[in-house]
């Protein structure tokens, strides 16, 4: 139990960073269009795959990291710049999703390669 307990730690932050992700979407009241056309947009990330692992690991950990979309939400929240806090915030769900089905950041050994087989 105790050797499962960090991947279920993360699990459980991925459900919640999407749930409050969504509430906050639904309670400002942003269209559910765009959220279903950008919700599997930082997955273009895969992309880099092209170039090879090591590309591919650096881009896709980019787009799947936590830090750009809180940045990019609390940017257009302080700015009035609702574009900014509605792509955050599907940016946001997309990552928790993500956390909360077992993908993680990747290594650039293997796509399958991730944090989550680490902690």
């Amino acid at each position: 139990m105790v050797d499962r307990l960090p991947r279920t730690l993360v699990r459980t932050e991925g459900i919640a960073a999407a749930s409050a992700a969504i509430a906050l979407y639904v309670h400002l009241g942003f269209p559910w269009w765009l959220f279903l056309a950008l919700a599997l947009a930082p997955d273009l990330s895969t992309l880099g795959y092209l170039r090879g692992p090591r590309v591919g690991a650096a881009t896709y950990d980019i787009a799947h990291t936590y830090a750009l979309p809180f940045g990019l939400a609390t940017v257009g929240v302080l700015t009035g710049a609702n574009a900014a806090v509605e792509v955050g915030l599907i940016w946001l769900t997309h990552i928790g999703v993500d956390r909360a089905v077992g993908y993680g950041l990747k290594y650039p050994t293997s796509f399958n390669d991730t944090h989550l087989q680490r902690i």
